[in-house]
């Protein structure tokens, strides 16, 4: 009789070591009520100046209602490629063109005025390329990173995150950047009609679709959520009240533990990977989550393992060794292969100089992979969860956006998973995925204002 072939483990003492990042319940409920505290320190007029989580108003104070029509532009600016947009609204129709283009890392580190300079080319070659030079339109404008707004079409950039370092972009407001760009050019006529970031615009775009949505949550290079609270808790809204009686917030959460409130649950690769970014001490529940940096927690846990000689007979590579080498696109690479199989695994390790990768090691690659993606997963869950019970709405979906989310094979199951065993017993809610969001969302912004206008 042949043997029978075992399934391997982990190894115990990477077991052991990885415990730091397998989260308790207990944890995460801790979490919860700290978040929650947090984002009341955000809504309240007296303590928002000095809040981590800053809850800022968007002032949208309308989700769609299916029935907008028209014709709009969109550009939608978060990481290192941006969208140009056209759009058309029909009742429960659009119709959708899109180009990207990428941002060079030399106009990602340089001044405001050469990356605005940029985006309105990159814009008047989109719509000369659609025929549309001569037509006046109205713009929603996605701009995914930490912004004040004071209305609207006013929104002042509070810091820079995603690798952006530009001069000249911090305390001013980005709408007026675009506009006077747009203006040197003279050569095309937008009007911008409000300002964005991409959580809203998931919101919004799921809510067209979904009229259940209200919360939109991005799990991609960085992560954030935004939610409908209402007008009486957001102490920061001065305008008129439209009807609606509410207003969406965007949260910034990924500054969530910025004053050490996250410092029970970080461990040694959250802290490395804090030291040697280019915002050190900034959006750090962001950093224990996001796709920008799931890859490098990772590789930090690797090398640890390696240079403790418990991977790879102690044996690395300089790849391994090199930061920001190991992929967050290979954590959803690996953990797509079936239990007991280590195509992806292998093919992998051998990308990075570790032909040498017993079968064992790939089990325990794997693992801390499961353990750093697991631990993004409860994360999210939990400080969504926070939003559910606080808005205490019997059913609610959630739209979601974002690569982390759509990419990572077991990203929304451990979600559900876990959402479920700690939400309020009689809240319900759905997870949606947002398909051409933060586009779509910032026309439908658009449509929203400009409807009002007319």
């Amino acid at each position: 009789m042949g043997l029978k072939s075992q399934v391997l483990l982990p190894q115990y003492p990477i077991r052991e070591k990885c415990k730091e990042l397998i989260l308790t319940e207990e944890q995460l409920r801790q979490l919860m009520k700290t978040f929650n505290h947090e984002i009341l320190l955000g809504l309240g007029k007296k303590t928002h100046d000095n809040a981590t989580v800053k809850c800022f108003v968007t002032y949208v104070q309308d989700l769609p209602t299916g029935r907008e029509t028209g014709k709009y532009l969109a550009l939608d600016l978060g990481g290192t490629n941006f969208r140009v947009l056209l759009i058309e609204l029909s009742e429960n129709h659009f119709e959708m063109k899109s180009k990207i283009f990428a941002i060079p890392q030399h106009i990602m580190l340089g001044s405001g005025e050469q990356l605005f300079d940029h985006i309105a080319d990159c814009l008047a070659k989109f719509m000369k390329e659609e025929n549309i030079m001569k037509e006046k339109l109205a713009l929603g404008f996605t701009f995914s990173f930490p912004l004040k707004q004071l209305g609207l079409t006013k929104g002042i950039l509070k810091t820079w995150t995603k690798g952006f370092n530009c001069s000249g972009v911090v305390g001013n407001d980005v709408v007026q950047l675009l506009r006077d760009a747009i203006k040197r050019r003279g050569d095309i006529d937008i009007q911008i009609f409000a300002i964005l970031n991409d959580t809203t615009g998931t919101l919004m775009s799921c809510a067209w679709k979904n009229h259940g949505c209200k919360i939109g949550l991005i799990i991609g290079t960085g992560s954030n959520a935004c939610y409908v609270e209402k007008q009486k808790n957001a102490e920061m809204f001065n305008e008129p009240d439209g009807g609606s009686g509410n207003v969406l917030i965007n949260t910034e959460w990924g500054a969530f533990g910025d004053n050490g409130t996250l410092d029970f649950l970080r461990t040694q690769y959250d802290k490395d990977i804090d030291q040697n970014s280019i915002n050190a001490g900034q959006q750090l529940f962001e950093k224990m989550i996001s796709g920008m940096y799931m890859g490098e927690l990772v590789r930090l846990a690797l090398v640890r393992f390696t240079k403790e000689g418990l991977l790879f007979g102690g044996k690395g590579s300089d790849l391994l060794f090199a930061r920001g080498r190991f992929y967050t696109k290979y954590v959803s690479e690996i953990e797509s292969d079936y239990s007991g199989v280590y195509t992806n695994c292998r093919e992998i390790l051998e990308e990075l100089g570790l032909k040498h990768a017993s079968e064992q090691d790939c089990v325990n690659v794997r693992f801390v992979c499961e353990c750093v993606s697991r631990r993004a997963a409860h994360l999210v869950s939990a400080a969504l969860v926070t939003l559910l019970n606080k808005m205490d709405q019997p059913h609610v979906t959630v739209g979601i956006d974002g690569s982390v989310y759509r990419f990572h094979p077991h990203f929304h199951s451990l979600m559900m998973e876990k959402i479920s065993q700690l939400i309020n017993p009689h809240l319900k809610f759905d997870l949606m995925l947002s398909e051409d969001g933060s586009g779509r969302g910032a026309a439908l912004v658009a449509a929203c204002a400009s409807a009002k206008t007319r």
